[in-house]
């Protein structure tokens, strides 16, 4: 590579010849076994993290979280590259989501793909930012600023331990310039996210042997009266449609599962004392998430009043909606990077999930989404990520990173 080459063909340079390095990197993060929940295996991986990071001189700090519920020994990692005080973050998670089978962690590296859980959500999207990152540093694309790197470990469950860790500390410098996650947009620019409300609903009864069982209190016939009008709420919910573009294939409604976990009872002959459901939605980001916390718990309500039965209602996430307007600054000169590394025009799509983004977004930080992995692929038995992908996604964090930067 000569002299004269653009910043970009020196970064794909720069990255091509670390191509293997990355992919067993992926691989051996693959390995860790970092289910969330329960949340196993976080200070072995923050540590395989921490060493990676070292070795590629980004400045890797780890930090202790402390207990919190089921999360084994949860860790935040800190790490930069270059100094100023102009700031851009990159954002990841190193936990991911249960698998199907215990042989999803092991990596299968095949025909330029890699397999695996977490490839595409998001242990592939990790390396991406890291040798990114490390790549804008060694050319001195940097200037007088600064990425600073933050990978959180609990963002399966909602990411109130690492991200809301980094937000109580004041970690997060409101003055960024803006704010990278590679999560598995598919080389799509999320620059908005749905928002999250997630419930849990018990159903108490009173148990009885079934030879009596007039004198029990059924759980889980109200349980399903409880539920019932939770059907019609998700049906119109599916209707009441997003103005932010979607991807193909994807729903332009707020989605909603009712029962996706449930479970009670304590044996076949027994009138169940204790039934229970969970509801999970993501919530286009018109939607007033407080108005339809108020409307789901009245709605709940108001059906154990009308049965008679006895509910407890617990929230277990409720997470904003993030939005950055496409043509934001940031936003355009993420899509300029884009298009430039893959010769297509950036896509701009509101992810259908919930990211991490609105954390930095709250805070008026310019926050996207552009990651390897494929959205559609991730959390199932057969989650892989293209290494070439991998690659551009590198390239572009390092190009975007320089320019907005100087």
């Amino acid at each position: 590579m000569t002299d004269s080459a653009g910043p970009a063909a020196r970064v794909q340079a720069w990255i091509g010849e670390r191509a293997d390095d990355m992919a067993g990197l992926v691989t051996r993060l693959v390995s860790c076994e970092t289910e969330n929940p329960p949340g196993r295996n976080l200070a072995q991986c923050a540590a395989m993290l921490h060493e990676e990071m070292d070795r590629l001189g980004l400045a890797p700090e780890t930090l202790e979280v402390g207990p919190a519920g089921t999360l084994e020994d949860p860790r935040v990692i800190r790490g930069a590259a270059g100094a100023g005080s102009r700031l851009v973050y990159f954002h990841g998670h190193f936990d991911v989501v249960p698998v199907q089978d215990r042989a999803q962690f092991t990596a299968r590296r095949r025909g330029g793909t890699i397999t695996g859980r977490g490839t595409a959500d998001m242990k592939g999207g990790i390396v991406s930012m890291l040798y990114g990152a490390a790549a804008a540093r060694d050319l001195g694309l940097l200037g007088g600023g600064r990425v600073v790197i933050h990978l959180v470990c609990d963002e399966e469950t909602g990411s109130a331990v690492g991200s809301g860790y980094l937000r109580e500390r004041n970690l997060i410098d409101s003055g960024a310039l803006a704010m990278l996650t590679a999560e598995q947009s598919g080389e799509a620019i999320w620059n908005a996210a749905k928002g999250a409300i997630s419930m849990r609903v018990d159903v108490r009864g009173r148990p009885a042997h079934v030879g009596r069982a007039f004198t029990g209190i059924n759980s889980f016939w109200h349980m399903l009266r409880v539920a019932a009008p939770l059907e019609d709420y998700a049906r119109q919910m599916s209707q009441r449609h997003t103005r932010y573009p979607v991807g193909e294939g994807e729903a332009a409604g707020t989605m909603i599962v009712v029962g996706g976990q449930c479970g009670g009872g304590s044996n076949f002959n027994v009138v169940p004392a204790r039934t229970w459901f969970t509801l999970d939605g993501r919530f286009n980001p018109e939607e007033d998430l407080d108005a339809e916390l108020a409307r789901l718990t009245s709605m709940i309500n108001g059906a154990a009043a009308r049965a008679g039965a006895d509910v407890a209602v617990e929230v277990t996430q409720f997470a904003p909606a993030a939005d950055t307007p496409p043509d934001d600054h940031a936003a355009n000169v993420l899509g300029q990077c884009v298009a430039e590394v893959t010769g297509a025009p950036a896509r701009y799509e509101l992810c259908a999930g919930c990211l991490d983004t609105r954390w930095y977004a709250q805070l008026g930080i310019p926050a996207f989404g552009f990651g390897p992995g494929r959205f559609e692929v991730s959390h199932g038995p057969d989650e892989y990520v293209e290494e070439a992908a991998l690659r551009r996604v590198a390239a572009v964090y390092a190009l975007f990173a320089g320019r907005l930067l100087t």
